[in-house]
């Protein structure tokens, strides 16, 4: 919606100039007003809205129809992308309590001003939405779409979706597990796009938890013995890459070098026999009394506990005995992650468009409702994530997020493991796809509007 925007000299001040002639679908105008309607709902506590932390601090002013204004208490790199939310229709909206909000109509037959506009729905005798009808909107600043109408269907499981592009019912598919890929009958009329989406999954040690994982070559010894290839190949079928740091790649920041290990069982069992953790005759370790035994925590999704399984074994060679508890990711985040009640914890983090690890990594964010799961941090990290949220100079910044990685990776917090590939089938009839690398699922609709139906010339 916004056309160009101006920085102050002191980075505090932000200007957006937003685009003219742009209209809701209902055909009312498109203005400042809206946009700061919606960001007072997102700061209003009464909302409980989940981007309400974005905006602590933020003072928003609609200068002209089309123009605003957000000052910040400080300077902060990645503001811009606190800016990616959808907008709401002051007009529509402006009457809708907080209490009746997540009720009301428009939100399943929405108004926007983007390519496509609600149509229809289709629900089950349960009340469950089953198809969702959208079609072109005539009046989109970015001009009309190619394609006049997208339905979605939904469906109860992966293998019930994949049965029914097999016939050829539905042309895509959100998304497939590797597993599934082999599976696609119609192959050859079928594009596999394979993105990158900014995730990561990783087991978090929790060190005040466990006696083991307090010590530094236990640690050590896990990273060592950790076999990324074969959990990539095994679990994922390939689609994935390893990872060993929290700033992936093509991110700012980003080393391949940072943090990365070879599997060397044989190094890490001589590491642990020098620090006194010696094996029984069960084949697993001890030191003192204390069994080298860890609990780790993870969720009911297959691919995890498939992950789980691999960790186990591949811990096991170097005499770590491995008790995995599996729950769904409702219990993990009540029971678990909101109390940090484990000694290890194999979970995702989606990271955004900008590298800033302060909600991972600072320790200001140990405890709920952060999401630093390792309790990582001290005054020299800390220092390292303020200053690069506050550096401008993209050389400057990757320096620092290096320095980061550097300082974390020899902590050894968490094993870090993979980076999935998202996997995302479309019948080759469907034309105009260019998105390579997105931020989140959803993105992958970024240039819909230019996606079109293959065509070829007749003769009438």
């Amino acid at each position: 919606m916004a056309e160009s925007y101006d920085i102050s000299s002191d980075k505090t001040l932000y200007t957006f100039h937003l685009r003219k002639g742009v209209t809701w679908q209902d055909g009312q105008p498109f203005t400042a007003n809206d946009v700061l309607f919606t960001i007072n709902l997102i700061t209003d506590p009464t909302y409980k809205s989940p981007l309400r932390a974005n905006w602590q601090g933020v003072t928003a002013k609609v200068v002209d129809n089309y123009t605003i204004t957000f000052k910040l208490q400080n300077p902060y790199v990645g503001f811009p992308n606190n800016l990616t939310f959808g907008i709401l229709p002051q007009h529509l909206w402006d009457s809708v309590t907080s209490d009746n909000f997540p009720l009301n109509s428009l939100n399943l037959q929405p108004v926007g001003t983007g390519p496509y506009k609600y149509s229809s729905m289709q629900k089950d005798s349960d009340g469950n939405i089953i198809s969702y009808s959208l079609v072109a909107n005539p009046n989109y600043f970015g001009g009309k779409p190619y394609i006049s109408k997208i339905t979605f269907d939904f469906y109860s499981d992966e293998n019930s979706m994949l049965d029914a592009f097999n016939r050829k019912e539905i042309t895509g598919i959100s998304s497939l597990s590797p597993e599934n890929v082999s599976n696609i009958k119609p192959i050859r009329s079928t594009n596999v796009y394979q993105f990158s989406i900014p995730r990561y999954f990783a087991v978090f040690l929790n060190q005040t938890k466990s006696i083991p994982l307090a010590n530094d070559e236990v640690r050590q010894a896990l990273a060592l013995a950790t076999d990324r290839t074969e959990i990539i190949n095994k679990v994922l079928d390939g689609y994935g890459q390893p990872v060993y740091a929290p700033i992936l790649s093509g991110m700012l920041g980003y080393d391949p070098n940072i943090g990365k290990t070879n599997v060397d069982i044989a190094k890490a069992n001589q590491l642990l026999d020098s620090h006194g953790w010696t094996k029984g005759s069960d084949g697993f370790r001890g030191k003192d009394g204390t069994a080298l035994e860890i609990n780790l925590v993870t969720t009911d999704w297959p691919e995890l506990e498939q992950t789980a399984e691999l960790l186990k074994e591949q811990w096991a060679k170097i005499g770590v005995k491995v008790n995995i508890t599996t729950a769904s990711v409702s219990d993990i985040q009540q029971n678990y992650i909101r109390p940090r009640e484990y000694d290890a914890l194999l979970f995702g983090q989606v990271l955004g468009a900008d590298p800033d690890p302060y909600s991972f990594w600072d320790s200001s964010q140990s405890k709920d409702p952060g999401l630093n799961l390792s309790l990582f941090g001290n005054s020299t990290t800390d220092q390292l994530i303020e200053s690069g949220r506050t550096e401008f100079d993209p050389n400057k910044r990757a320096e620092i997020y290096k320095n980061f990685q550097n300082q974390l990776t020899q902590a050894i917090p968490a094993v870090f493991l993979y980076s999935p590939t998202y996997i995302y089938p479309v019948g080759k009839s469907v034309q105009g796809i260019d998105a390579t690398n997105i931020v989140s699922p959803n993105w992958r609709f970024a240039d819909i509007n230019k996606w079109y139906i293959a065509t070829k010339r007749v003769w009438k």
